[in-house]
């Protein structure tokens, strides 16, 4: 694999020629034209779907109308709620409403299907599609029913990446999806574009995961890709199915790129046939010549079975180097646990070493990354006639929806696997979020799915509970299943690989899915249930802010998993303030404690009291900004249009799922800024805008502030209305204030409008 250092021009889909002093002259040779390389630029594909969409007039400054919208169950509740809070009347475009994560209705009560039937009378209400529980996961029944050539689909759910199939879709957070839900646009930057050129052909066993893997290995702590488009062409796709190209396509969200798109063939175009839309295929293809920003060039004949050891899918290793080098990579496993986990734990993965080989306790193959008909079909072939063993080692398979799980039911490939001893679930992403499948304290699972950041296992730290994932490709987890646990690539075991034909059967939704066709009901009673709840009153951002820092987290990344865990705190995310109990809990427990005591002084100040009387902290970090600032009268707090909450620090927030609840629980306990080196995601930043948090950024180096100190900014309100790009702070210390700066980084216009207003839901009501 390599990364180009430059730019690079693509010419007839086949050369590389990288920018340079003579790229002009070799193009015009090769060519027999010449051009800019702002007109090549022109000639992605990425750029084409962009300019098709885009409704501003200038594709420097994008304002994107998608064609689609898409949500699960764990999110559709918040984004209906914002937007009916916003004056919401009807879908304006079709938005389909999955349930493939809160599926399971035994934790919570009733809590769970109590969103379902809220979700299947708001679409009866406002016009659109719901898919009951265990048909489909999302992200499948978008590329079934849902994915287009040329068109661009938005989903809140981070691995919406529909690219393979010639659709640009991204994950963003629910508030975005609110704005398009009330006719509103997707304001972005031109993004770069990225080229990924294959050539090759991968070698048998080697699976979708395998090539996404290295990917990812190559570009993520690089950032690379980072809020980039990734543009798959070359002669290589060719040499893919559509389904392995979909499974590299999903994985694509772990490198951090805001979206992908592939070039399609007639590969693409059967996979529309088959599902019965021929008419939504349209042939994508770069330019004669195409410039990308950036390109990693990859031979598939060279990618070998992968693994992403704990605790993320960019510390990968080939399964090779992995046996090779055991006890050495293991024990780094357990440094990068004692870090992650602050020592709270003690995770032991060298134990599981028997007879100088790696046992796993279980295998899962699910979700919208290893769900597949084409991995569970490989998988089935090489369990064909084995058995997984009656020892700790168990395997579950979750088909992504019930049309391939009847495809392999009819095949035999269901068969295959139950004879050997691997239990066939419905479709549901519960295993990759933690709420499925739980491993037994300290187990080892290897997982065909899209995560394993921590806890996605399921375990709880605070509890002393620590179980660890790997990823891998369902070929691999196969063979290791067939070798009864005992770590194993897929290239090392001989398998006829049938590769039966997918036959889809298009009556199992037709009989099932509720479709309004885009027609609303406005007399339908929306059902509610006793844990869905109104989002709370916010304020407008103030003049001044004083904000204590209450966490300070200094992981080189913290995932949206840290800032609100997944698993069993789903169940909670139709009820802000209820979710919000959970926020950070597995990173620093003291969290929500800490950050609804500086509310008070919030809340008493919207009631017009005085916020020192309510805490009694405050007193001496008033006083000792009243002397820094003697001009102004902070007595009263509220003449004085002072806001009380607080912030925390983090190195670089925001990795992994596009869930809001990760910035709307800081928001709904007060929370009025995050501090960061840097953001790791867009999707995060936006999350932090639309819940009216100032996104702000500091310089790497020593902090001004340690965690429990008093910040004061004042001027704060004009300077986001001014547009400053430098903010002037105060660290409150026993001596006085300490000066230092912040930034909030480039927004646009509405951007500042929702901070100021104090949320989205504000701004919408204005």
């Amino acid at each position: 694999m390599k990364l180009y250092e430059n730019g690079v021009y693509l010419v007839n889909g086949t050369e590389l020629i990288e920018d340079g002093n003579d790229a002009a002259a070799a193009i015009a040779a090769k060519t027999g034209t010449s051009g800019t390389k702002e007109g090549a630029a022109a000639n992605t594909i990425a750029y084409g779907i962009l300019k098709e969409h885009n409704t501003s007039g200038d594709m420097k400054k994008l304002r994107i109308k998608f064609d689609k919208l898409t949500s699960h169950d764990i999110t559709f509740v918040g984004i209906i709620q914002t937007a009916r809070a916003s004056g919401l009347e009807k879908f304006p475009i079709p938005y389909v409403l999955t349930n493939c994560h809160n599926s399971l209705c035994a934790v919570g009560g009733t809590i769970n299907e109590d969103d379902h039937m809220f979700g299947l009378t708001c679409a009866k209400k406002y016009g659109g599609v719901y898919v009951p529980p265990h048909q489909a996961v999302i992200h499948q029944y978008a590329r079934e029913m849902l994915a287009g050539g040329g068109r661009m689909i938005l989903g809140s759910d981070s691995h919406t990446r529909y690219g393979a199939l010639g659709t640009m879709a991204v994950g963003e957070g629910g508030p975005e999806l609110v704005k398009q839900l009330l006719s509103k646009t997707y304001d972005i930057d031109m993004p770069e574009v990225v080229g990924v050129y294959l050539t090759g052909t991968p070698a048998k066993g080697v699976g979708p995961q395998d090539v996404a893997l290295a990917i990812i290995g190559e570009v993520f702590d690089r950032g690379y890709v980072k809020n980039k488009v990734m543009e798959f062409v070359g002669p290589g796709v060719s040499n893919l199915s559509v389904d392995f190209r979909i499974g590299v396509d999903v994985m694509t969200t772990e490198t951090t790129c805001l979206s992908s798109i592939w070039r399609t063939d007639d590969k693409v175009k059967e996979f529309y046939e088959i599902h019965g839309r021929a008419e939504d295929y349209r042939e994508l293809n770069p330019g004669q010549v195409a410039y990308y920003d950036g390109m990693i060039e990859i031979d598939l004949s060279a990618v070998k079975p992968m693994i992403a050891m704990p605790f993320h899918p960019s510390n990968t290793y080939t399964i090779e180097e992995l046996n090779a080098n055991l006890a050495d990579i293991l024990a780094d496993c357990e440094k990068r646990a004692e870090v992650s986990f602050d020592g709270a734990v003690k995770l032991d993965l060298r134990s599981k070493v028997r007879d100088g080989r790696l046992y796993v306790d279980q295998g899962i193959i699910a979700g919208c990354a290893g769900g597949g008909f084409e991995n569970i079909c490989d998988a089935a072939d090489i369990l064909k006639g084995s058995s997984i063993g009656s020892d700790e080692f168990t395997l579950s398979v979750y088909p992504a929806s019930t049309p391939i799980y009847m495809e392999l039911v009819k095949n035999g490939a269901v068969a295959s696997l139950m004879q050997a001893g691997a239990i066939v679930k419905t479709a549901f992403c519960g295993p990759c979020f933690g709420a499925g499948d739980t491993p037994a304290n300290n187990a080892f699972s290897i997982r065909h799915s899209t995560r394993n950041f921590p806890n996605r296992e399921g375990s709880k730290v605070q509890n002393g509970q620590v179980a660890s994932v790997a990823l891998m490709d369902a070929r691999s987890i196969a063979a290791t299943a067939a070798n009864k646990g005992y770590l194993t690539a897929a290239t090392d075991v001989d398998a006829e690989f049938t590769k039966p034909k997918y036959f889809f059967d298009k009556t199992i939704y037709e009989n099932r899915v509720f479709d309004s066709k885009g027609v609303a009901d406005p007399d339908v009673e929306i059902q509610f249930g006793p844990n869905i709840k109104d989002w709370p009153m916010m304020s407008a951002l103030p003049g001044d802010l004083v904000l204590k820092v209450v966490s300070e987290i200094h992981d080189p990344v913290t995932t949206t998993d840290e800032l609100i865990p997944s698993g069993e705190t789903s169940s909670f995310r139709s009820n802000p303030l209820g979710l919000a109990e959970f926020a950070l809990s597995r990173k620093d427990p003291l969290y929500v404690g800490r950050a609804k005591e500086i509310q008070k002084a919030q809340k008493a100040v919207e009631a017009g009291t005085c916020p020192l009387e309510v805490l009694e902290e405050l007193k001496p970090v008033m006083a000792a900004v009243h002397a820094a600032f003697p001009d102004k009268d902070y007595r009263d707090a509220t003449a004085a249009q002072i806001g009380f909450g607080s912030t925390i620090f983090a190195v670089k927030p925001g990795d992994g799922s596009a869930r809001e609840q990760a910035a709307s629980c800081q928001k709904v306990l007060g929370g009025w800024a995050n501090i960061a080196n840097e953001y790791a995601t867009k999707r995060y930043r936006s999350n932090l805008i639309n819940w009216g948090m100032l996104p702000f950024l500091i310089e790497e180096g020593e902090l001004p502030f340690r965690n429990l100190d008093y910040l004061y900014i004042p001027g704060i309100r004009r300077a986001v209305e001014e547009k400053c790009s430098e903010i002037t702070a105060y660290a409150v210390k026993e001596d006085g204030l300490k000066e230092f700066t912040l930034r909030l980084g480039a927004m646009t216009e509405d951007e500042r409008e929702i901070i100021l207003k104090g949320c989205l839901i504000n701004y919408n009501r204005a």
